[in-house]
């Protein structure tokens, strides 16, 4: 048997493998964004080589996420939310998309700031602090894009 010789990639396994699925989403929320935290470092490097494959590598790892969230909505008993959370998130995609083709960090900047709410309002109704709170959040996003 082999094991892993990394306490943080075990640490990762297990709180993956023992968390509730709303903590999943959080973490996955977590993960598109430090991915795209290091797409915006690679608007920053000097060598064009390296710059467009930061870029493009760390977008293409958040919007891989987004897509797996986007999937995972269950839409017949998700109901007003779950269409609401699927047109962000593809909306977050195109935006994305753009920002990797014209390397305009932009759109990047954007679903971080706008992804950011939404996390922060999914660990807010984990806590139980309130459980309108995502709702409310989802409603700002849309009448403001």
């Amino acid at each position: 048997m082999r094991y892993n010789t990394n306490p943080w990639l075990s640490y990762r396994q297990v709180a993956t493998k023992t968390a509730t699925p709303g903590q999943l989403v959080l973490m996955l929320f977590d993960g598109a964004l430090r991915f795209l935290d290091k797409a915006l470092v690679g608007f920053d490097l000097d060598d064009p080589l390296d710059s467009n494959l930061a870029i493009n590598n760390n977008i293409l790892k958040a919007q891989e996420i987004l897509r797996e969230l986007n999937m995972s909505l269950n839409m017949e008993k998700g109901g007003e939310f779950a269409t609401t959370m699927r047109r962000l998130y593809n909306y977050y995609d195109l935006q994305l998309s753009q920002s990797n083709l014209r390397k305009d960090p932009s759109g990047v900047e954007l679903v971080i700031r706008l992804l950011s709410v939404i996390r922060g309002a999914w660990a807010e109704m984990l806590t139980g602090n309130s459980a309108n709170t995502v709702d409310l959040q989802v409603e700002r996003q849309l009448q403001a894009a």
